[in-house]
């Protein structure tokens, strides 16, 4: 097997775990080859600089070689500016990074959720735009990795989605119509064309979204989830 060798490939640190005495194993997620195993060596020791900028939502260009499935980090610079994710907006930039851990395979490139990572993050940093921000990407996510929604036609009579109906999801068939339906056409509509300004439409997409991630997770449960439902309920 051969050495790769990869030179300034923008990246996000999804999480990492100590190593040993001096050293770190990171989760990159890299623009052009997916998520990566990478070992920083010595950059816990007391006069190295780099363990504090391989952190979460740091956008960085890292240089790595190794032949095998762990490679070996050689480089990290930061690219700036130097996104700002506090409070609540942290904990949901977790959400984001756990949901990249369990749907992307390593090394399984995926250039158009690591431009939506980008996005999602830029707008957590704003705050305001957070709920928008997390369904967007959430529904981006799905749709790129093979379980995107059908939301033009109604799974049950491929009659197209109605503004005035109302419609259940189903993890095996999708949306189907139906009176005591708790998803309405108009939300489903726009959730489509990914228009967030209304409230409702926002709750809604909340509740369909998380049904179809909870439908993929296989029972296991997300981490961030639960620290976001314990602060919102604390403010």
């Amino acid at each position: 097997m051969t050495e790769t060798a990869v030179y300034l490939q923008p990246a996000f640190i999804l999480q990492q775990q100590k190593y040993r005495e001096t050293s770190l194993i990171i989760d990159a997620f890299t623009q052009d080859f997916g998520r990566v195993s990478i070992l920083a060596k010595g950059v816990r020791k007391l006069k190295s600089k780099t363990a504090g900028l391989l952190q979460p939502f740091v956008p960085l260009t890292i240089s790595y070689v190794g032949k095998a499935e762990l490679k070996i980090l050689t480089d990290v610079e930061t690219i700036p500016p130097i996104l700002q994710l506090t409070g609540l907006a942290l904990y949901c930039g977790f959400y984001v990074n756990e949901l990249i851990g369990f749907f992307l395979h390593k090394d399984d490139p995926h250039p158009e959720v690591f431009i939506d990572y980008q996005k999602c993050l830029n707008s957590l940093a704003t705050v305001s735009g957070m709920e928008p921000a997390l369904r967007i990407f959430e529904y981006e996510l799905m749709a790129h990795i093979g379980y995107g929604l059908q939301l033009e036609y109604a799974a049950c009579n491929g009659q197209p989605i109605e503004p005035t109906k109302k419609y259940f999801f189903n993890k095996e068939q999708g949306l189907i119509e139906a009176e005591q339906g708790v998803f309405t056409g108009r939300a489903l509509i726009a959730i489509k064309r990914k228009d967030f300004t209304d409230r409702q439409v926002l709750g809604e997409a909340k509740l369909l979204m998380r049904a179809v991630i909870d439908s993929h997770l296989q029972g296991k449960p997300l981490k961030s989830r639960t620290v976001i439902n314990q602060i919102i309920k604390k403010i």
